[in-house]
């Protein structure tokens, strides 16, 4: 188990700015901001979070909706081996990547690398997600964090921010990288 330790405070933007751009690498998700008068309150109550976000790609395996008109994307990666591993979900799909996804979207056979696999509604949920399998051929860019599970896949839901047409699914970086 990871010990404590004390986070350092500053009231410099440069500083802040500086954090954001090197904590990453190690871990830290981002910043929180507080007013300098307010005390901890359990909760966190105003207090805001600030995480530090870069964009990637990652290759659409299945959705939730349907192929016309899809809601969330499930995601992976290829891994060093060459199997197809899920890496994380996005958020609700905004009109515009949900069209452009829907357009290159093709229902999978029974050769999909997920068939057998079954997907829960959130984190710690035993309920099980209803998805379409879908040919692992379309790559989106996504907006993440650094959070990651101890099996190596995003912590937090990623926004998808447009389907990546110039791209096959073979430029993806690997899975457990950026």
């Amino acid at each position: 188990m990871a010990t404590w330790s004390l986070c350092p405070t500053t009231t410099d933007p440069q500083q802040a700015a500086r954090w954001l751009a090197d904590y990453p690498a190690v871990g830290i998700e981002g910043l929180v901001f507080r007013p300098l008068a307010s005390r901890y309150v359990p909760g966190g109550h105003g207090w805001t979070k600030y995480k530090a976000r870069h964009t990637s790609e990652a290759i659409v395996g299945a959705v939730t909706g349907s192929l016309h008109a899809p809601t969330t994307a499930l995601l992976g990666r290829y891994d060093g081996e060459g199997y197809f591993r899920y890496t994380g979900r996005t958020t609700t799909l905004n009109a515009a990547v949900r069209q452009s996804l829907a357009d290159q979207l093709h229902a999978a056979d029974g050769g999909h690398p997920w068939t057998a696999r079954t997907f829960s509604v959130g984190w710690g949920s035993r309920e099980h997600l209803s998805v379409r399998l879908v040919v692992p051929d379309v790559v989106a860019e996504v907006a993440v964090d650094v959070a990651r599970d101890q099996a190596g896949r995003w912590r937090h839901p990623v926004r998808a921010t447009r389907i990546r047409t110039d791209m096959e699914p073979g430029d993806v970086p690997l899975f457990g990288t950026a």
